[in-house]
């Protein structure tokens, strides 16, 4: 039996994972799959949540390293997981997406000498300024294994000179956990509780520094929420970043706008399966709405993901009061793109990766 850890640090890493764990445990007479929290970002009921919409196992080991700077962090993931991995000496790591854990993570199992292998690899945004460029960008630099989700992916691999035979396009797991939870959120009374009629409104996610840490950036993004809020409703489930901010700028939340904590997966899938329109700056939510079909408009300068731009239903603009109304109201209009489902992007990523990991274990 071969041991494997998986790590999460953050909640989309724990959509990640859900469809790896689930992959490993059809076969438990071959794959002891473990799981690691990093606690990089952790909230008690919202971490519970998660695992119970995606179930998921409790981690085996949680290393509670919380908050602080970037360094901070990611020293601390670094301390923790080298003992778990002395501790449980696995034949396989596996890290995901592009958080502070993520590189931590790689860091300590690569210079101990065990396998690595980074699920999400080779995505690009070009703009060194996004902590999370940085990460993908070491991440991918050490890791023996690189599983890639997309076209672009595999073309900034080989340009950056990464051999072949490591690179395996997969397909993207994040899709696999939104297969696996739609039925149950098509179950969700999450409409009804607050008032919502589907396909009418807009649902609006922001979290990113850039956009929610300036004073004046936030407060001009707050302001096109409210215009938004003319149009059509508007629900705003709240991170906990954007939150705090808010409350310590002394923002005001226009009142057509209904803010919500954040919401549970099954509850979010939900509120997106069932968006008119859907504006964010999240990355992953570019990728969910492209697998769902849902208009989605992002307020960021560049992105990672580019084939939910070029074969999605997601459009770039400037985070700005002018390029979000825009695109807004050429999406009302019905001007935006009508997208399709990329490669593989079908639910059984997963499976391709563990069927890749048996093979890649099996020649050492």
């Amino acid at each position: 039996m071969k041991r494997i850890i998986s790590v999460v640090g953050a909640r989309p890493n724990f959509m990640k994972v859900a469809p790896i764990h689930r992959a490993f445990a059809s076969a438990p007479q071959r794959w002891d799959h473990q799981i690691v929290h990093t606690g990089q970002h952790y909230d008690a009921a919202m971490s519970d949540a998660f695992f119970r919409d995606l179930e998921m196992p409790h981690p085996t080991f949680f290393l509670g390293v919380g908050g602080g700077t970037h360094t901070e962090q990611t020293a601390k993931v670094m301390l923790g997981f080298e003992k778990v991995c002395q501790e449980v000496q696995p034949d396989y790591v596996i890290v995901v997406g592009d958080v502070n854990s993520t590189i931590a993570s790689a860091m300590v199992s690569v210079k101990l000498g065990i396998r690595t292998a980074h699920v999400e690899a080779g995505l690009r945004s070009f703009d060194r300024t996004m902590p999370e460029e940085i990460n993908r960008l070491a991440t991918d630099a050490i890791v023996d294994d690189l599983f890639v989700t997309e076209q672009s992916g595999l073309d900034h691999l080989t340009r950056e000179g990464v051999d072949p035979s490591r690179v395996h396009m997969v397909g993207n797991t994040m899709i696999d956990s939104l297969h696996f939870a739609r039925k149950r959120a098509e179950q969700s009374e999450i409409h009804e509780r607050i008032g919502l009629q589907k396909g009418t409104y807009c649902l609006v996610t922001m979290h990113r520094p850039s956009n929610v840490d300036d004073p004046e950036q936030l407060r001009e993004l707050i302001g096109v929420v409210g215009e938004v809020a003319v149009s059509m409703p508007v629900v705003f489930p709240v991170h906990p970043r954007t939150r705090k901010n808010i409350d310590a700028m002394g923002l005001a939340i226009p009142t057509a706008v209904t803010l919500l904590e954040p919401a549970g997966y099954i509850d979010f899938l939900a509120l997106m399966t069932h968006a008119r329109i859907v504006l964010t700056d999240s990355g992953g939510i570019q990728e969910e709405t492209t697998a769902l079909g849902v208009p989605c408009i992002t307020a960021r300068t560049s992105t990672e993901r580019p084939i939910t731009v070029t074969m999605g239903t997601n459009v770039l603009v400037h985070p700005s009061r002018a390029g979000i109304l825009d695109a807004m109201g050429r999406f009302l209009a019905g001007d935006h793109p009508k997208g399709a489902v990329p490669p593989l992007w079908d639910g059984h990523a997963a499976e391709r990766i563990v069927a890749c990991v048996g093979t890649l274990l099996s020649a050492l």
